[in-house]
Order: C-alpha cells, then structure tokens, then sequence
C-alpha cells in the first residue's frame, strides 16, 4: 500500500459525501457519488483500456468538467463532489498592487520635479538664449531652403508628351527598297584530326544598303567581314531578284566594304523596284530616340526591328571585338537596343525619317548580351564610303594568274604592339631573292599597313586583298621601317610579280609562297 510521506485530513482515504473513507490500492477504484469507477490499477478485472476496449470518455472527464461548474454538483459517472472543504481566497490582493504602483509613481514625479527645478535655476539664463538661437537658425533654414527651391533648375513637365513609337510601317516601306541582302560564297579550309588540311564551300549571309549610282554600277555599302575572303556574291533586291556583285574597295579598321553591280545586268523591274538611301547625320542623335533596324537576320530575308538610341559615342576594342588587330583599336559607335542578329551586319540603322544613321554590324559587339547591338555611325563612315566608291571595281583573278609580293607576312599582334612600341599591321619577316618585294625596297622588318589603299592589319588581310591582283599590277604599298627616331610610314610602287621560283608545292616550310593565303607564314 502507497504510504502518504505528507499527513493531511485525508491521508490514504476515500472521500464519498464529505466522509473520509478508506482508499484501496489494489483495485485502483476511485469511488463517487455517480455509479462509474476509473480504474486506475492494471490488476483491476473492471479495467477496459486494454482488454475489452470499451473506455468511456464521457464518464471519466466529467471529474473536471463538474468540479469547475458546481461547487457541489454531482456528475454522470465517476464524479467528485469536493464537500465541506473550500478554496483558500487571497483578499485584497488586486487593491495593494495598485496602491503600491501609485505610490511609486509619486514618488518618481517629486524626484524629476526637484531635478527640473534645479537645472531652470542654475541655467536659466543659457536655455532662454539657446531657445532664441535655435528659431534664428530654424528660420534661417528656412530661407535659404526656399531660395535654394527657387533658384535651382527643375524638370519641366509643362511640355508635352511625346507619343510611343509602334507604328513605323511607313518607315519600313519607304526604306525596304534601298536595303539588300548578300550572300557570300567562300573556301572554307580546315584541318582534320590526323593533321591533314581539307577545303570545302562555305556561304555567310549579310546586308547591305544602296548609297549611289553611277553611268555602270550600283554601289552597295556593308561590313568588310560580310564580303571577305568571298569567291562570289550574289546580292538580292528588294523584288527577289539576285546579281553577282564586285568588291570595290575595303576598310579592315572600320569595317566597311563597298560592293558594285553591273546595271547592264539588271532587269527593268529590279530597276524600278530599287532606290538609293538617305544618308543622315549621326552627330545630332539624342539617348533615347527612337531607332529602326533592318537586314537580312539569320538570312531568312529582309526583317524590322524596333528600339531606342541606347548610347552613342561608345567606345569599344575593335581588336577584342573582332578577334584580331586593328591600327586605331578604339572606336565609337552608336548602341541600340533594337535587335541586330547575325545577317543583319551591313544594314542599316534608321530615324523615324527613313535616313540612315548606322551601319549595323553584329560582329561588333557580338550576340552574347541582349538588348546590346551596335553600328558605325554614318557621319564617321561617310568619308571611307565616298573613298571607297571611287576605288576600281575588280574581281578575283584565276589561281595561276595571281600577283605576289615575294615576302613572308606575319600579324603584328596587341601585345606585340603594346611591348615593343610596334605598329599594327603586316611584318615583314623575310624577303626573298629576286622578287617584286625586293625590287620595290621593302625589307625585312618593315611593317605593311596598306595595299593600294586598301588598310591591312593581319596577313590575312593582305593575302586577301591580293588575290584581286594579277602578275604585272603596278600597286602603291605603304610601309613602316624603323629609324633611330621611332616609327617612319613610306610609300613604295610595286609591280607584282609571278609566283616564287624557289616555291615548292610538296614543302612544309614557312619559306613558300602561299597562294591560297591560309598560312599567315607563307610568302606573298
């Protein structure tokens, strides 16, 4: 039996009505006025927890339930009435917290009087002159807030709004006819795993635009990349019908080409269905102005994008964004947020007065960002274009009848410039016995910068411009030799001449004359 450590009036008792009974443990009955027992023990044979399963929750919360409503109330089953004994109340408890609280708080309000009281007497005369000090400053404030409202410069809102550009309809059909697309045929050589080097026919697609036209050509403006190394091109008009056109002159550093084709050999619809563009001024363009953009993108066709001017004068690597050198890697163009996919390079950026203010140029700043496209503004190009339609229209000569210099070029590359002072373009690394080089005066370690007015700044692009050359061409090539004093540019008159006697067509050695102008070490 469970001994009860603590003695109370109800040690080890039951209590029924009031009465003190005896409390058995063994049976674990807890016995009330109702007619249910709550078994406690697990001994009892009246336990249904775990046996039959049929407890009563019903019953057996009603203990509580009742014990909290009624004083003397009687439950259902298993109640208990707590009888005579009563629950010890704390009198008063609520009224001496109150007083005390008040009483604190009477005593803190004397103390910061007393404290108050005695700072106004000791610094009267300093707080008066400090309130009248601090409203001079505040109305002073004041002033020279209100002044500074008055004077300074605001945002004028009284203007007008102008209307969102989305229609430029108009724009586009008047523009359409000017703007062509080019497709490039060109070799395309490339090395296989065991080392061998294997030539295959590659096409690129571009744009271009119509800026003039004289007794016997049109004259088409795009990007230098869009025509390089072509071994034809096929231009389509704006009615679909196609000619082959002609390299007239090119400028590696800015990018630009100027293409020609023969009138003679187009139709009197195409004719009709042609125009030549406006060229405006990229100088007086504003941020945020409205721009137009149409090419040939992905070489699906003619296609409008829509944007705004996002930044002009911007300054960007030429030599990073092409891959290679150029002579003056800085330049500006103008950046727009209307999109310039590939094939778009060489068409044209327009304002919302149809005149072009751009050549547009993926090459440029690439497709690697969105919302990013670039072009060359048409006040910078204008001059190179009009130089570069006064230039001989000439076409690739046959492999056999090719001119060559006689030398072996190698690109004078960014690093090579920036360490020893260099200039950007072809160096001279060998000049051989007997060639059109050496007859000229060129020598090794000069640095060719241009041919017959053409800018080179790679080997490639010598080797490219050459091949529109034939043995017995006279051409005026510029070159740098350098001197005690640095850097000096000349001007030399070679007459080309056939290829290499000392070339071998089953050599490996840099010592040859490339004629299919791959090698960057070959001869030329």
């Amino acid at each position: 039996m469970y001994e009860n450590n603590y003695p109370n009036d109800y040690e080890n008792k039951n209590v029924v009505d009031g009465t003190a009974k005896d409390f058995s443990s063994g049976n674990g009955n807890f016995s009330g006025q109702g007619t249910g027992n709550y078994s406690a023990g697990y001994n009892n044979t009246n336990t249904s927890g775990y046996g039959n399963g049929s407890y009563r929750y019903g019953n057996n919360y009603n203990y509580m339930e009742n014990a909290y409503r009624q004083g003397n109330g009687a439950g259902d089953g298993g109640n208990h009435q707590p009888g005579n004994v009563k629950k010890e109340k704390k009198g008063g408890g609520y009224l001496k917290k109150t007083a005390a609280a008040i009483g604190l708080g009477l005593f803190f309000g004397v103390c910061a009087g007393l404290g108050f009281f005695a700072v106004e007497s000791t610094t009267g005369a300093l707080t008066k002159s400090t309130v009248t000090a601090a409203s001079e400053a505040i109305e002073s404030a004041k002033d020279t807030a209100n002044t500074i409202a008055e004077t300074a410069k605001s945002i004028d809102t009284t203007q007008p709004a102008t209307a969102i550009v989305t229609d430029v309809s108009d724009v586009a059909k008047n523009v359409m006819p000017a703007i062509v697309s080019i497709n490039n045929t060109y070799t395309q050589t490339m090395t296989t795993f065991f080392g061998q080097s294997m030539q295959s026919e590659a096409t690129a697609a571009g744009s271009g635009i119509i800026v003039g036209e004289s007794d016997t050509e049109l004259l088409i403006v795009s990007n230098y990349h869009v025509v390089e190394g072509a071994d034809t091109l096929k231009v389509q008009f704006a009615d679909e019908s196609e000619a082959e056109a002609q390299i007239k002159g090119t400028d590696a550093d800015m990018d630009l080409a100027v293409i020609a084709v023969p009138l003679e050999g187009l139709g009197a619809t195409t004719k009709d269905a042609i125009a030549v563009a406006a060229l405006g001024d990229s100088d007086s363009l504003i941020v945020g102005e409205p721009a137009i953009a149409i090419g040939n993108a992905l070489g699906y066709g003619q296609s409008v994008t829509l944007g705004v001017i996002s930044a002009v004068n911007r300054v960007i690597d030429l030599s990073s964004a092409s891959g290679g050198s150029s002579s003056e890697s800085d330049a500006t163009f103008i950046q727009t947020d209307a999109a310039i996919n590939p094939g778009n390079s060489g068409g044209a950026l327009l304002n919302l007065k149809g005149e072009v203010i751009g050549i547009n140029s993926n090459k440029i700043g690439g497709d690697a960002i969105e919302g990013m496209g670039y072009a060359i503004p048409i006040s910078a190009a204008k001059p190179i274009i009009e130089d570069l339609m006064l230039r001989e229209t000439r076409t690739k000569v046959a492999q056999e009848n090719k001119g060559y210099l006689g030398l072996s070029p190698l690109t004078v590359v960014d690093e090579m410039s920036e360490t020893y002072g260099m200039p950007k373009g072809v160096y001279v690394s060998q000049v051989y016995e007997g060639t059109a080089a050496e007859a000229a005066g060129i020598k090794k370690g000069n640095i060719i910068t241009e041919f017959d007015g053409s800018k080179v700044t790679t080997a490639e692009d010598l080797l490219g411009v050459m091949e529109y050359y034939s043995a017995g061409d006279t051409v005026d090539v510029t070159i740098m030799q350098g001197s005690p004093t640095g850097w000096e540019s000349k001007t030399v008159s070679v007459t080309l001449g056939e290829k290499y006697a000392g070339y071998d067509t089953n050599s490996n050695n840099t010592n040859s004359n490339d004629t299919n102008g791959n090698d960057t070490n070959g001869n030329e």
